[in-house]
């Protein structure tokens, strides 16, 4: 997997913290929207381990439309302060929309992480013509910031599996190299909490299609509503979410919580024996 310049291999656990530049974010309810408050976010979690900063400019769930312009002036800034305090961070933006990307990789970003599966066909165009990256995830067809009732799925990895491949399929035909694609199966999104939970539970069926995979699962409501716990409330939730799908081979892990997922992550990666401990000393006391 190559994002920006750097070049990581299967065995890497990679921190995404989130910076969300919307005044009505889901967890965070704004703290980010002010440039200067959302730099020092940055910076206390590049210093927590983060190894992707991922900016979104649009709530992901309901509340008031963002025009294209609105998404464009809340995002461009940003990345292009985040380049230039962190020249070797990796910069992704999580948008779905073309015009946005366009703007968002001259300004720096490495990555697009296109949460709403492909709503935008052009956007791929744009991510192969920057050589830059793409995450591809599954919703099930949902449209942006929506909300779907009811929704079943009598083979639920069949159907996220089916659908990853295609939007794999058409960035990779669009020209989006093959070291940038990435998979993202969308807890929560399009899927009720029993969905998310079988998703986390059979991860290593996804990870076996080949291509690196992106788990977003920070203080989601398939969490709250497995624990009865509200957003605030989720942190260990997250972390048992984090290390299974650490154990299952995922690579990427967009979180709020930097420190504790760099330090779940890392325990992950030495259990497997892809880590080194920091010290070993107890034999020799």
């Amino acid at each position: 997997m190559r994002l920006g310049s750097r070049v990581v291999d299967s065995s890497a656990r990679l921190v995404m913290g989130i910076v969300n530049a919307t005044p009505d974010s889901f967890y965070d309810a704004g703290r980010d929207y002010e440039l200067e408050r959302a730099l020092d976010h940055v910076e206390e979690m590049v210093g927590q381990g983060a190894d992707i900063i991922d900016i979104g400019g649009v709530k992901a769930g309901l509340g008031e439309d963002v025009t294209p312009s609105q998404e464009i002036a809340r995002v461009e800034r940003l990345v292009s302060a985040v380049r230039s305090a962190h020249p070797d961070i990796v910069i992704s933006v999580d948008t779905w929309r073309a015009e946005v990307a366009r703007v968002a990789l001259p300004a720096g970003a490495d990555l697009i992480n296109d949460a709403w599966g492909g709503y935008d066909p052009e956007l791929v165009d744009v991510v192969a013509e920057f050589d830059a990256a793409v995450v591809c995830t599954h919703t099930g067809g949902l449209t942006p910031r929506t909300y779907a009732r009811r929704v079943r799925y009598p083979d639920l990895v069949g159907d996220v599996t089916s659908y990853l491949v295609g939007l794999a399929e058409r960035a990779r035909a669009a020209g989006v190299r093959e070291d940038g694609i990435i998979l993202d199966p969308g807890h929560d999104f399009n899927k009720n909490t029993w969905h998310s939970l079988e998703l986390t539970r059979r991860l290593d069926e996804l990870v076996a299609l080949g291509r690196p995979v992106l788990v977003a699962t920070s203080n989601k409501d398939f969490i709250g509503e497995t624990l009865g716990l509200p957003k605030y409330e989720r942190l260990e939730g997250t972390l048992a979410t984090l290390a299974i799908c650490a154990w299952h081979g995922a690579q990427i892990f967009r979180v709020h919580n930097v420190m504790e997922a760099r330090r779940t992550v890392d325990m992950v990666a030495s259990i497997t024996g892809h880590r080194v401990p920091e010290r070993v000393t107890r034999t020799f006391a």
